[in-house]
């Protein structure tokens, strides 16, 4: 594998280029990935089905562990009619101090007709010194399903390190039939009042949401999502999309909420019981 250099006048200074190209379709009554092309660190193991041929687990692996100061990261998924797919991490995404360079990474999901796509890494962190810049698009048909989870952890709490310096960059949109439905972005910087501000993570160190876009909600599960842990979470629903937040300080409570939202929440979006993936217990 070979490093790429954006600064040719500085040979010292190299940075990986990493791109990840997947697409799953229908074949039958299964949903097989069908094309998969990389170029630069960035890989899948080989397709999993733990609940069955529907549905094709893929775990996507990013083999340095950690992504340093001026990395680029590119992920692409196509979901095409009729297939499902759950995409997961092995584990947590980490983050490196920039050294003076930006990271970048830029995810970007097409879910075609009648389609249903799951995105769950698990937690992203954050170390201190760290300048981040995030992208997610998703792109559905007006019948395709998505839930989208990240779980962000600024710091390392249980190291005893803090977010004290850095800047984390963040946008997000969902598009359906062609209409954009859901669309944020922020800034996170840590030289400035947005960590502690009751408008940004409001001293916390850890933020999790969970985008749902599928069939409007029933409105006793929009109360049981709400009652999974009152005080701690924050559910919005807006026409066919709900989204689930968390602020709160514990990466394991954070995931332990999200996937429990999840589990609630996959009968009615994507029509199947939940089924934890493997990778996430191990």
């Amino acid at each position: 594998m070979k490093r790429f250099d954006d600064s040719p006048h500085a040979p010292a200074k190299q940075h990986w280029h990493a791109r990840l190209s997947l697409g799953i379709a229908r074949a039958g009554d299964a949903s097989r990935l069908m094309e998969r092309n990389h170029q630069g660190p960035l890989r899948v193991q080989k397709p999993l089905y733990p609940e069955g041929n529907a549905v094709c687990h893929t775990i996507i692996v990013h083999p340095p562990g950690g992504v340093v100061g001026g990395d680029q990261l590119a992920i692409n998924a196509v979901i095409a009619e009729g297939a499902h797919a759950l995409l997961a991490t092995p584990g947590a995404g980490k983050w490196y101090k920039s050294n003076g360079h930006e990271s970048r990474q830029q995810v970007t999901l097409e879910v075609g007709r009648g389609a249903t796509l799951e995105w769950l890494p698990q937690e992203t962190i954050f170390f201190d010194r760290a300048r981040v810049q995030l992208e997610h698009a998703v792109t559905l048909a007006e019948d395709a399903a998505y839930i989208g989870m990240e779980i962000l952890c600024f710091g390392r709490s249980a190291s005893g390190e803090t977010f004290g310096e850095g800047r984390v960059t963040q946008a997000t949109s969902i598009r359906r039939g062609g209409k954009l439905v859901w669309f944020e972005q922020g800034a996170i910087d840590a030289a400035t009042p947005a960590m502690r501000s009751p408008l940004g993570l409001a001293g916390n160190t850890v933020c999790a949401t969970l985008i749902a876009a599928g069939k409007p909600l029933a409105p006793a599960l929009v109360a049981a999502l709400r009652a999974l842990a009152p005080g701690e979470i924050g559910v919005t629903q807006m026409k066919t999309l709900v989204v689930v937040r968390h602020l709160g300080n514990s990466s394991q409570s954070a995931r332990r909420l999200m996937l429990e939202a999840w589990r609630l929440l996959r009968p009615a979006i994507a029509g199947r019981e939940a089924v934890v993936p493997r990778i996430w217990n191990t």
